[in-house]
């Protein structure tokens, strides 16, 4: 395996990180704008008990997990080959 092929592989697996990480960050901003937004409300039923839950905070976050996991299993993985030949 040529050494442009290890790059890209480690390359795609540091995208993967920032791409998780960012989801991350975007899941708890948009989570604290809404509930922050219903605090002021008369009705803080929703902002106090986080009911109903809303999935699309949620999903960003796992997103952003797994985006992470895949990026570091792509670097550990070019590192293997980095390091095999």
């Amino acid at each position: 395996m040529l050494q442009y092929d290890r790059l890209v592989i480690m390359g795609m697996g540091g995208l993967f990180i920032l791409l998780g990480l960012a989801a991350i960050i975007w899941g708890r901003k948009e989570e604290k704008g809404y509930y922050d937004s219903l605090s002021p409300q008369a009705d803080t039923r929703e902002f106090l008990e986080h009911w109903p839950r809303r999935p699309q905070f949620g999903a960003l976050k796992i997103g952003g997990r797994i985006a992470i996991a895949i990026g570091v299993l792509l670097i550990v993985m070019g590192g293997v080959f980095w390091l095999r030949d």
